[in-house]
């Protein structure tokens, strides 16, 4: 699969769409979804062009790598989250139901979210 540099995250990443950063890093991006699930529903994308999450663990610096996950635990920590919990979610492809072609994961708390 070869990188849509259209997708909206990398709109987003390029300033092309505008939307309210809730974190931003060198390598990574936070902001709400436009549609939660949740009380809480912050997507995470970095900036470089990943499709999925082996596509950014095959070809991500180790630097990026570290930012992205350390950008989701100040998010958790931000939103006090330790306690009460949350989900994690990164859809890939065709068979994960993936609807941008852009590595991105989905925090999602504030509420009972059921189980999977």
């Amino acid at each position: 699969m070869v990188y849509d540099d259209n997708n909206v995250f990398a709109n987003i990443i390029n300033k092309k769409l505008s939307t309210e950063f809730i974190m931003e890093t060198e390598y990574t991006l936070a902001f709400n979804d436009i549609a939660p699930q949740a009380p809480i529903h912050i997507l995470i994308i970095p900036k470089g062009k990943y499709i999925k999450y082996d596509d950014f663990i095959d070809k991500a610096s180790k630097e990026e790598i570290h930012d992205f996950f350390t950008l989701i635990k100040q998010l958790i920590k931000k939103n006090n989250l330790q306690d009460t919990g949350y989900r994690l979610i990164s859809n890939a492809g065709i068979n994960g139901n993936q609807e941008v072609p852009h590595l991105h994961f989905h925090l999602l708390a504030g509420k009972n979210l059921g189980k999977m």
